[in-house]
């Protein structure tokens, strides 16, 4: 308990400092002018302080800002997907932080359910409290402290001052920045000076006055030290026994404020707060309303100095034009003879009903009331993900406890994509069981979801291939198509539709379907092994398409068009089984580097006429070693295909085409100083790799000839159909399948192949 203690005091140890003077702050500003930045600028900053990664979305490589990813509470609320969106937002803001446009913007997050945008304003919230605790991050304030001056009645958010103590001190109840207690034009040579000596990209903006709370202790202050002669007024009012600087924790109701849909009271308390009655008669101020007396616990009073956010803004829609000066005007009343300067950065959510509410008037053209309110909206609209990882990733989120964002590398995350997932679930009182989502489960679900999610109108017209959803999914998640030997990158394909991912099934959709199933157990037994724990792709997919029909978020039409899209994502994942159980039963069909070799420097040499340098000397390409390394190896030609030993136009037009230039072309992109072509890893190169990789039934029948696939299930004691199963179990094991999941999808594909097997 000691350690946990320890650690505890050493994280508030760096997290808080000590008070300091307005004239020590304003040294520190001037060594990190970061620690005076306003509100849309500090936004800007803390985005950027953790750097860029590059993403796959869309098909395109993207920067993304590591901020949106959440990394200081490990991924819980990062926003996945929707780079371009955020990148935009980040836009606005260096454009509105510079002064160079839009600070009369009200920036709008606008999109389905489910899309992130609840994500969006966690991860805003958990980013700028763990920003504001580093040093480049500290967020400052003020707060006074008039027991020593006479005739005072307190000053408090509530209560009145005991006595005379040292300890009396009073922080602005809206974050008041430390340079507005400087009056208009000092302020002003000052940030000209702290702007010019740090040459930031963006200049250090204050331009609002005291809040009235603190203007009421700047005021009695004056006051006091005028009437007793001071000349240097201004030093007296901010000598350290009346006012310090103290660093404070940004978080909901200290610099964020977040207005939510449940929240109720009138426009103005829902914007700055309200009076309090009894206050207002124990500090009626000579028949003058005194700020002491205000609650400043609205939207804006809170989020002052930084973020204000309005979530789910179709339920204030009251309030929006309410704000339509707020950003450029950058001013609110608390009353009408009582104003509040505000710096804050003001951000709406809502789903797209928002939209139908500010288009009600739309038929009025130019007398539509909403028109005003609508040109200051500057929307950014979140899209279901279209992404299959992205997917993935967010499914098994909402499955299990996982929380870090995969930054892996491209093949990893897809390797994760088809993982199985393991989870215990509660199946009565006391009463925990194991089951699990088999391996490209997962992957099933995902790619179905972002297969309803994309428009089939901009399908590409392809004469060389059938151009499917699954394709266009394929594409957009790792931008490319790799169809036998061929690779085709995203730029050879022209998408123009505008509509992907405004629609589509959302992942609590998905999630709630996935959890009813592992409460289920189907109909399904194996001698040993507990099939029935197993949820299969297929499973999944079935259920999803029967909820269809009765899920009220889907219209008849989209459940109809959703269904009529599952066949496609159900041949897609078969295949995937059937690559599995393949590469299982073929798992010693291992062709060694050397041999690889050899038979690349063959052709190399075929093809020019050359001769091959070896231990004993020079001698000439082997053409039986080439046929063999094609018909056995690659499976890719027959006897027929030569003429003895002497390849045909096609084996010929193979070894050029397929082998050399893709060679020559991979040993070009990869070449530096000092470059061989020893260098190269031959079976890295794409369409080798993809060749030696491609396993098929033909190979199957050629190496296990009394193999029947029929008897798969239950194989006879002592075949050649048990002794291949059992190591193909094995082998699936290793690979990451539990024997049930190896046992289920190595049935399902038997079952297909056992109809053509003769």
């Amino acid at each position: 308990m000691h350690d946990y203690i320890h650690d505890a005091d050493e994280v508030l140890r760096g997290t808080y400092e000590e008070p300091m003077s307005l004239a020590e702050y304003v040294e520190a500003s001037f060594r990190s002018p970061s620690i005076a930045s306003h509100a849309s600028k500090y936004l800007l900053e803390a985005i950027e302080s953790m750097g860029t990664r590059t993403v796959v979305e869309e098909g395109e490589e993207k920067a993304r800002y590591r901020f949106f990813d959440d990394p200081s509470n490990d991924g819980e609320h990062a926003v996945l997907g929707n780079t371009d969106i955020l990148n935009a937002f980040v836009d606005d803001l260096r454009t509105i932080a510079a002064d160079r446009g839009k600070a009369e913007k009200i920036i709008w997050f606008d999109g389905p359910t489910a899309t992130g945008k609840s994500e969006l304003k966690r991860c805003l919230i958990n980013g700028l409290r763990e920003y504001s605790k580093t040093d480049a991050g500290r967020r400052y304030t003020v707060e006074w402290n008039i027991v020593n001056a006479a005739d005072t009645r307190g000053l408090s958010y509530g209560g009145e001052v005991e006595s005379e103590r040292e300890e009396d001190w009073y922080e602005s109840p809206v974050q008041a920045h430390p340079l507005s207690v400087f009056p208009a034009d000092v302020r002003k040579r000052l940030l000209s000076d702290l702007n010019r000596t740090n040459g930031t990209d963006i200049d250090v903006d204050v331009d609002e006055e005291l809040d009235p709370f603190c203007r009421e202790a700047y005021n009695f202050l004056e006051e006091m030290y005028r009437r007793n002669g001071k000349q240097d007024l201004f030093s007296s009012v901010s000598d350290p026994k009346h006012l310090r600087v103290k660093n404070y924790v940004v978080d909901v109701g200290r610099g964020i404020g977040v207005l939510h849909s449940e929240d109720d009271g009138s426009p103005k308390e829902r914007l700055v707060g309200s009076w309090m009655p009894s206050m207002l008669r124990e500090l009626n101020s000579r028949g003058r309303k005194n700020p002491q007396a205000f609650s400043y616990d609205g939207v804006l009073s809170q989020g002052n100095g930084l973020l204000t956010i309005v979530e789910d803004a179709t339920q204030h829609a009251d309030l929006l034009q309410k704000l339509l000066n707020v950003p450029d005007e950058g001013h609110v009343k608390l009353d009408k003879g009582i104003g509040m300067d505000i710096d804050t950065q003001l951000v709406i959510i809502s789903n797209p009903d928002l939209d139908v509410e500010l288009d009600k008037f739309a038929d009025r053209n130019g007398r539509d009331p909403l028109k005003a309110l609508k040109r200051r909206l500057n929307k950014h609209e979140f899209r279901y993900l279209t992404n299959v990882s992205l997917e993935a990733e967010l499914i098994r989120r909402e499955l299990t406890n996982e929380t870090s964002v995969w930054t892996d590398d491209p093949e990893t995350v897809y390797e994760r994509v088809a993982e199985a997932i393991a989870l215990d679930v509660r199946e009565g009182p006391g009463a925990v069981h194991l089951r699990e989502l088999a391996p490209h489960t997962v992957e099933a679900a995902a790619l179905y979801s972002v297969v309803t999610r994309l428009d089939s109108d901009d399908l590409p017209r392809d004469p060389d291939m059938e151009f499917s959803l699954v394709e266009k999914a394929m594409l957009f998640d790792r931008g490319y198509l790799q169809s036998g030997d061929e690779r085709r990158d995203i730029s050879e394909f022209t998408f123009e539709g505008e509509t992907d991912g405004t629609h589509g099934i959302p992942v609590t959709f998905t999630r709630d379907v996935i959890a009813d199933l592992l409460h289920e157990r189907p109909d399904r037994h194996h001698q040993t092994l507990d099939v029935a724990a197993v949820v299969m792709p297929t499973d999944v997919l079935d259920a999803m398409a029967n909820e269809l029909s009765d899920a009220p978020v889907f219209s008849r039409g989209e459940a109809s068009e959703y269904e009529s899209r599952i066949a496609m994502v159900k041949s897609y994942i078969f295949d995937r089984q059937e690559a599995d159980v393949l590469d299982a039963l073929l798992a010693d069909k291992v062709v060694q580097r050397e041999t690889v070799a050899e038979y690349v420097e063959h052709v190399f040499a075929w093809a020019s006429d050359d001769q091959i340098e070896t231990e004993h000397g020079r001698i000439d390409p082997d053409p039986l070693l080439m046929k063999l390394f094609e018909t056995e190896h690659l499976g890719r030609f027959d006897e027929d295909e030569y003429s003895g030993n002497t390849p045909s136009e096609d084996v010929e037009a193979f070894r050029n085409e397929k082998v050399i230039t893709a060679l020559n072309r991979y040993a070009w992109e990869n070449r530096d100083e000092g470059f061989t072509i020893s260098n190269v890893d031959l079976t890295e190169i794409p369409v080798i790799k993809t060749v030696l990789e491609t396993h098929d039934w033909d190979d199957v029948r050629r190496l296990f000839g009394d193999l029947d696939p029929r008897q798969w299930e239950d194989p006879p004691t002592n075949t050649e159909t048990e002794r291949v199963k059992e190591r193909t179990i094995e082998e699936m094991k290793a690979r990451g399948y539990t024997a049930a999941s190896a046992e289920l999808t190595s049935r399902a594909v038997m079952k297909e192949v056992s109809h053509t097997w003769d």
